[in-house]
C-alpha cells in the first residue's frame, strides 16, 4: 500500500508537470520509461537520489516523495519481521508435534519374552500361507491338523538350517 502511495505521488507530480514517463526518464540518469512505470505502480523502489531528482524536475517538494518512500521501507521491514516471527513459531510448533509423535510411538513398545521374540522372528520369516495358517490356529479358527503342523515344522526346520 505504501509503495503505491509513493508511486501515486510520482505519477501525480509527473502529470502535473505535463510530462510523459519517457520524458521524465530521459532527465534522470539510470532510469527508463519502464522503470518510471513500475515505480508509479509500486513495483519498483527508487533510490533517495532518484526521488530527489524527480521532485526537482516535477516541482514538488523532495520531502513528500522521500517521506512516502521511508514509510514504504518501514512497512516492508515490519512485514519481513512479522513473517520471520511467524516462520519461527511454525518451526517450533512442528518440532513440538514431532517430539510428541516420538513419545507416542515409544510408549507403544512392549516387552516380550525370549520365546515370544523367537515366534515373532519365525512369523516374519514365514511365507504368506504359513502366516495365515498360524493366525487361524492361534485364533482357534482351525484345529491343529497334521498338514498345518507339518507346514509349521517344515518352516521352522528350514529356518533353523538357514534355508
Amino acid at each position: 500500500m505504501a509503495a503505491k502511495k509513493v508511486g501515486t505521488l510520482i505519477k501525480e507530480a509527473r502529470t502535473n508537470a505535463d510530462m510523459t514517463q519517457e520524458q521524465l526518464a530521459r532527465r534522470i540518469s539510470g532510469l527508463s520509461a519502464s522503470d518510471i512505470s513500475m515505480a508509479e505502480r509500486g513495483k519498483l523502489d527508487l533510490t533517495q537520489e532518484q526521488l530527489k531528482q524527480i521532485a526537482k524536475i516535477t516541482g514538488v517538494t523532495q520531502a513528500s516523495l522521500i517521506n512516502a518512500a521511508k514509510d514504504t521501507a518501514e512497512k516492508k521491514t515490519e512485514k519481513k519481521t512479522t513473517a520471520a516471527r511467524k516462520t519461527t513459531t511454525e518451526k517450533k510448533t512442528t518440532a513440538k508435534k514431532t517430539t510428541t509423535a516420538k513419545k507416542t510411538s515409544s510408549q507403544t513398545s512392549m516387552k516380550v519374552t525370549a520365546a515370544e521374540k523367537r515366534l515373532i522372528e519365525l512369523y516374519r520369516a514365514a511365507d504368506t500361507e504359513t502366516k495365515k495358517d498360524a493366525i487361524k490356529l492361534l485364533k482357534g479358527e482351525e484345529e491343529l491338523s497334521d498338514s498345518i503342523l507339518e507346514d509349521i515344522l517344515e518352516t521352522v526346520q528350514d529356518m533353523l538350517e538357514g534355508r
